[in-house]
């Protein structure tokens, strides 16, 4: 073993320990963040407006702060923007992270000097749990691969500002900084197709021994390197030992991405955001994700079928339940308060409290009143591929098909990019059907009653989500499809005009 690989034991056994010890006490870690959080806010202009001075619970500060998303809260972060201090978080942030928004435009999250070791500690925890569990360091001495948008920043209002994964690229460690690819000319190129041919011609010869990214797109990569070496990339990088992911559900991409490797790797689950790090998979095999107690955010969680409601209740993780899907609500050294980061979980686990990621709260299909949701959709599609073992997907979302003919009924429409089609679509298409009624009953019914008809299956042209999110200037990095819509922006957007659809 290397120099790295060695000392890398250590430090690895020194982290587990000190996470261990707020694992034992989960419910007081999140309270002695919470106070010193609203220690903080009544600093700030935020804490003024919001009486945080006289806070001193999670029920106070339900009672003061209502949860609202970044279009809610935008009076403040534009603010900060312009370079005002002491908004939402004392002093001004370090960085401002900037993110694909949706009604608002482009989003600026504010990174804090308190909140950026969150980011960096995080994945850099992640792969220390890892050793720890595993014994495995090997990786540290080869080449490790982190596909992310560019570093290069600018300035706004005074403030450092840029992809999130660009600013995490100027912290990694200084020891690790010489195993690093692409190199800094390569990453800062801003059209990912270009940048995707010369981080291949960086890497192919390369001793790769870790590869970082979201799944599509390090399907993408890989799908070059094949076609660059004719090889499966496991040949072409024989030490590549692990594979580290975030961002989407890894279970569509499973398949055809292992199939592409030709052997198997360990990987790792991260759930990392512009807005805070927020859990890792500290135990492999376990798809639990650790959720990070201590690392500066204090989380509220609103059941998901009460979210829209006027007042919905603000569970702290005293009373969070396994099995039940939650909105996820932040407040963070961050200078985030009542944020809604859009993301669903499911409690997998408590004592050590660990989740599972389940959807967004916007993205789900009630055109009918069914209500599905990312997770369903996604665990269907996995049963149905293993009852279809030929088929491999690339890329998939699902969307309404309203019927203005009352005597044509409305019906779902699933649009899947396949490697490898179903040999009976039709089969197929029933897999799914029977797949998602199982897992909705309101869908169930909707079909029982003839409400809604079978679904229709959409099979898409080779590089139809590529080219779609190349329309909308969101290729590569970590922008990502979304799983389900509840209108036709998306479904237009990918299906060519006359394109054949399969019912079930």
């Amino acid at each position: 073993m290397g120099l790295k690989s060695t000392l890398s034991r250590p430090l690895a056994a020194y982290i587990a320990h000190q996470y261990r010890q707020w694992q034992h006490d989960p419910i007081g870690t999140q309270q002695r963040v919470l106070r010193g959080l609203l220690s903080q806010g009544t600093r700030t202009s935020f804490g003024h407006d919001h009486d945080l001075a006289s806070a001193r619970t999670a029920q106070d500060l339900a009672a003061r702060v209502p949860v609202r998303d970044y279009e809610g809260l935008a009076p403040y972060f534009n603010r900060v923007k312009a370079g005002e201090p002491n908004v939402l978080w004392p002093g001004k942030p370090l960085y401002l992270a900037k993110t694909s928004g949706t009604t608002s435009g482009a989003k600026y999250i504010p990174i804090t000097t308190d909140s950026i070791p969150n980011h960096i500690n995080g994945a850099r925890d992640a792969l220390l749990h890892y050793v720890h569990a595993t014994g495995k360091s090997r990786f540290l001495d080869g080449k490790l691969i982190f596909l992310s948008g560019s570093p290069e920043l600018e300035t706004v209002g005074g403030i450092h500002t840029g992809r999130l994964s660009g600013i995490a690229n100027h912290h990694v460690p200084a020891y690790l900084r010489r195993n690093q690819l692409p190199s800094y000319p390569t990453n800062v190129i801003e059209d990912w197709e270009t940048k995707l041919d010369r981080i291949v011609e960086e890497t192919v010869a390369q001793p790769m021994t870790l590869i970082s990214g979201i799944p599509p797109w390090v399907q993408m990569y890989f799908d070059r390197i094949v076609q660059r070496a004719g090889r499966p990339v496991g040949e072409v990088f024989p030490q590549f030992d692990l594979f580290v992911y975030g961002g989407v559900n890894f279970e569509p991409y499973r398949k055809k991405l292992f199939d592409t490797i030709g052997r198997p790797v360990d990987s790792i689950e991260l759930f990392p955001a512009s807005e805070g790090f927020l859990a890792f998979q500290d135990e492999p095999g376990n798809p639990g994700l650790l959720l990070l107690l201590n690392a500066g955010i204090f989380y509220e969680f609103i059941p998901a079928e009460r979210f829209f409601e006027p007042n919905p209740p603000h569970l702290t993780l005293a009373d969070v339940e396994l099995d039940k899907n939650y909105a996820l609500v932040l407040n963070s050294n961050a200078g985030l308060w009542g944020y809604s980061l859009g993301d669903t979980v499911r409690f997998t686990q408590k004592y050590p409290f660990r989740v599972v990621v389940t959807g967004r709260i916007k993205h789900f299909l009630s055109a009918f009143g069914e209500h599905v949701i990312g997770e369903e959709v996604e665990q269907t599609l996995r049963e149905a591929m293993q009852q279809h073992p030929e088929v491999e997907v690339v890329e998939f979302t699902v969307a309404p098909r309203v019927s203005d003919d009352p005597a044509v009924p409305s019906r779902h429409e699933w649009l899947i990019e396949f490697a490898r089609p179903p040999h009976d679509p039709a089969a197929f298409a029933a897999a799914l059907d029977a797949g998602l009624r199982q897992r909705n009953v309101y869908y169930d019914d909707l079909l029982r009653g003839s409400i809604l008809a079978s679904l229709l299956l959409t099979p898409l042209p080779a590089g139809a989500f590529q080219r779609y999110m190349k329309s909308l200037g969101k290729l590569g990095g970590q922008n990502k499809v979304p799983r389900l819509s509840n209108d036709r922006k998306v479904a237009e957007g990918l299906i060519p005009s006359g394109e054949d659809t399969i019912s079930s």
